[in-house]
């Protein structure tokens, strides 16, 4: 028994080799996996997550639910809030961005903005998305919501309604050693991929490796070189973002997003050893996703009929998909035997409303379901009064 059970452990040692080995390989070569192969990623950091950016869905995960202190990261947040407003009419790029005493003063990363001095809204989002600066992230804060506290509470309502359930903040951008500001690497992955689906511009600022803004002050004006902290832009070729944080506390952070082949990802590394290991880590498990994964996309789905009415103002409604439905294979799947089944009703009672549900679009892969893609009413058909119906009439008879 003894010799057996050596025999079985040696086979499994060379086995967990051969696939560390294979993992290795493509990390340095970036050449994919064979299909159905699927290596461990050892990682030093204690937190980790990675997903595919269109589907949400998880490739990867290390204690993903752990609560732990972002540091810089949660500028995530305040770069996904500030879009929002930009794209609500709320805030505009060229818009001016006063710096009061408390953003001036702030410590950590920055890039040196004076009380008084006032820089655009787009030239603040550079000073945020590239040098990580906590004084612009504070007087954007302070633009948008009047006051910092003011614009924390925006950032936690949002988190609540990304379903972010294990976050919250106390500042807008991670320089605090509060115990109360946490969040999850679940959570980091989750408002990364609200910005980066939402806001693809913001790569507009996350890939800028280095660029120069001008200080006017009293003391007259200034040349500053703002230098992206996120070292994968040069390390990395798939790197569209997006954002590093560190402190004592939080160790070394990266959410780290990059695009290939049409699949975009986003790896979160928590709480690594050093910054080394933050983005070793974070590319490792990029080409891990790359080698492993695949996406399934209908571009050209079935064509959608028109659904007939009773008791409308018109006799049909026209439909449409919510959008393009996706799939992130993991196993090796043959996307030509995917099948796409429409559920739709014959015929609908007035009225129905623009955007509501009218059906789905069912995707299949060898009977077993693979996900839907709601489908929507084009307009909206009221129900139909004495009037329209005499109308209906009328005009029946004046071209019969």
């Amino acid at each position: 028994m003894l010799k057996k059970d050596k025999i079985r452990t040696s086979r499994l040692l060379y086995c967990r080799l051969f696939l560390m080995s294979l993992l290795l390989i493509t990390v340095i070569l970036d050449i994919p996996m064979p299909q159905g192969v699927r290596a461990q990623v050892e990682l030093s950091a204690p937190s980790a997550i990675l997903i595919e950016a269109s589907t949400g869905q998880v490739i990867y995960e290390k204690n993903a639910d752990d609560r732990l202190s972002p540091a810089s990261i949660t500028k995530i947040m305040t770069l996904l809030i500030t879009f929002e407003q930009i794209h609500a009419g709320k805030a505009d790029l060229k818009d001016n961005v006063l710096v009061s005493e408390h953003a001036a003063s702030m410590g950590g990363s920055q890039v040196y903005l004076a009380q008084g001095e006032s820089q655009t809204l787009d030239t603040m989002l550079k000073c945020i998305a590239v040098a990580s600066g906590n004084d612009a992230s504070v007087a954007v804060a302070e633009y948008i919501a009047g006051s910092e506290e003011a614009f924390v509470k925006m950032m936690n309502d949002k988190a609540a309604s990304l379903g972010m359930t294990g976050t919250h903040f106390v500042d807008c951008c991670g320089l605090t050693t509060s115990d109360e500001h946490y969040t999850t690497a679940r959570d980091v992955s989750i408002m990364s991929r609200a910005l980066i689906t939402e806001y693809p511009e913001v790569f507009d600022y996350t890939t800028i490796w280095m660029e120069d803004i001008t200080h006017v002050t009293r003391q007259g004006s200034s040349s500053f070189t703002l230098t992206s902290t996120n070292k994968l832009l040069k390390r990395y070729p798939y790197t569209t973002g997006l954002k590093t944080g560190s402190t004592q506390k939080a160790k070394y952070c990266i959410s780290a997003t990059a695009s290939k082949d049409g699949i975009d990802l986003v790896a979160v590394v928590m709480g690594a050893p050093d910054p080394k290991a933050r983005f070793s880590e974070a590319q490792t498990l990029l080409t891990y996703g790359y080698s492993s994964c695949r996406l399934y996309r209908d571009e050209e789905p079935p064509s959608l009929p028109q659904i007939s009415i009773k008791g409308g103002v018109e006799e049909g409604v026209p439909i449409r998909y919510a959008g393009v439905f996706s799939y992130l294979d993991l196993e090796g799947l043959s996307f030509d035997e995917i099948t796409c089944e429409l559920e739709l009703p014959e015929s609908v009672e007035a009225p129905v409303k623009e955007g509501d549900v009218a059906g789905q679009a069912v995707y299949s892969y060898r009977g077993v379901e693979l996900g839907r893609m709601p489908i929507l009413y084009e307009r909206t058909v009221e129900r139909a009064g004495f009037g329209d119906y005499f109308r209906l009439v009328w005009k029946a008879w004046l071209f019969s």
